[in-house]
């Protein structure tokens, strides 16, 4: 048995490149995980990873062990989750990533019913823009927008959520409103900078189905959208919002969509910004525990419903 602790604490420290990160995984103390590691070691006659202040490494030892037993571990939690299924009982710790504004605005208004209907799953959100690493940061689950799709993923579509052009009265006045797709090169524009690859997030636009990237002059950009739309509020530009967060701002009237625009002229064609596309992901359509089901039933029933209110309302 504390060879089999030992065995666990080894596996996720490395999986979370610290002693520490394999503590929080396991609910116990660094110190803790950090004896159950000695011990094992102690137990095999070998040193299995160099510490030091700053970082954690394999030693060679390490390197073959680790290939051996991290599998142990990973069958004896889809053994655990298997036992908990057949008493239909949802438990464990459950890892969710997102990006920051989908987690803040969509995901974490979810949680309180999800885990009011499962009390036996210990969620943790991660919410970052920069690439998340599932096996080593120990993720269960990812929500993405297609942008930050990466081969080799299992990526389930969860929702396609609707994109609004926004602008403050202020601005409109100032700058003008736009009357085609091609005019939104003459104006100041607040445009979005992917932290996955250091890219601008592209404006698509469909303009009677068809479907158009117009050219822009970003005079700021930023990798905040909560921050874009700030900046939008105060009268700095046209940026490009997710529904969801431009909804309060377009309901007091401190944001209007600018080709939406009902005190203005509206143009002869239809042009709307293209909705973005939202994905759940996981590595391993094989080992999906029950947690895992049952949050991606949770995130399916009630996005959609999301998703509706918020094309409702827009139209």
């Amino acid at each position: 048995m504390d060879n089999l602790r030992g065995i666990n604490s080894f596996v996720k420290a490395v999986e979370g490149n610290s002693i520490a990160a394999a503590a929080r995984q396991l609910g116990i103390t660094a110190a803790a995980a950090s004896q159950n590691i000695a011990r094992l070691e102690q137990a095999i006659g070998t040193r299995l990873l160099t510490r030091t202040t700053r970082r954690l490494a394999l030693t060679e030892s390490g390197e073959v062990y680790y290939a051996k037993v991290k599998r142990i571990v990973q069958d004896l939690e889809l053994a655990q989750a298997e036992v908990a299924a057949m008493r239909g009982q949802a438990q464990g710790r459950l890892r969710v990533a997102s990006s920051v504004t989908f987690g803040r605005h969509i995901l974490a208004p979810l949680v309180p019913a999800f885990t009011a209907m499962h009390p036996k799953v210990a969620l943790e959100l991660i919410f970052s823009d920069h690439n998340v690493d599932h096996l080593k940061q120990n993720i269960d689950l990812s929500v993405r927008f297609k942008q930050q799709l990466e081969p080799g993923m299992i990526a389930r579509h969860i929702a396609t959520l609707p994109m609004l052009l926004c602008a403050s009265p202020l601005y409109l006045e100032r700058a003008g409103q736009p009357k085609n797709v091609e005019d939104l090169k003459y104006h100041d524009c607040l445009q979005f900078r992917l932290e996955v690859n250091g890219r601008l997030l592209n404006w698509g636009i469909l303009q009677d189905g068809m479907r158009l990237e117009p050219e822009l002059n970003p005079t700021i950009v930023c990798n905040d959208i909560d921050s874009l739309a700030q900046l939008a509020v105060a009268g700095a530009g046209i940026t490009r919002l997710g529904y969801f967060v431009a909804a309060p701002f377009i309901a007091s009237g401190q944001l209007v969509d600018i080709f939406q625009n009902k005190s203005g002229e509206k143009p002869a064609s239809s042009i709307v910004a293209e909705p973005l596309d939202f994905y759940i992901c996981y590595l391993d359509r094989h080992a999906v525990t029950l947690k895992m089901r049952v949050f991606i039933d949770h995130l399916l029933s009630n996005i959609r419903i999301t998703a509706q209110d918020a094309i409702r309302s827009n139209n």
